[in-house]
């Protein structure tokens, strides 16, 4: 009994990242999302979503176990066009770019804006 409640004290930090923070630069511009896993099986968020191929940027991933606070506004049940799985986005950065963002959150990703 003692081993099944330590075992069960332990698995939490055993568990995988459920967000990962993603930076991008080119040049001068330096943008910070933050993509939080809803529905997405792990493998495929890990190698997949969380791993974007961008053009002429460089980009930095990080796995965390949630997003961290700061955001200018979140996109939530954010989905990828053809894709059935979720995600909600966190952006950070100027506050003035949430009117463009939750444009784009609404309209490609059909999910809805929240700023905190």
């Amino acid at each position: 009994m003692r081993r099944l409640l330590i075992t069960l004290v332990l698995l939490p930090s055993l568990a995988l990242a459920d967000a990962c923070l993603i930076r991008s630069r080119q040049g001068s511009v330096d943008v910070q999302i933050c993509q939080s896993n809803i529905d997405i099986p792990a493998k495929l968020f890990r190698e997949g979503f969380c791993q974007p191929q961008l053009k002429d940027q460089q980009t930095e991933v990080r796995f965390v176990e949630r997003c961290p606070v700061g955001e200018i506004g979140i996109c939530q049940g954010a989905r990828s066009p053809g894709v059935p799985y979720r995600q909600d986005i966190h952006y950070y950065g100027e506050p003035g770019d949430g009117r463009f963002l939750a444009v784009a959150c609404r309209q490609q990703n059909q999910g809805s804006w929240r700023v905190p």
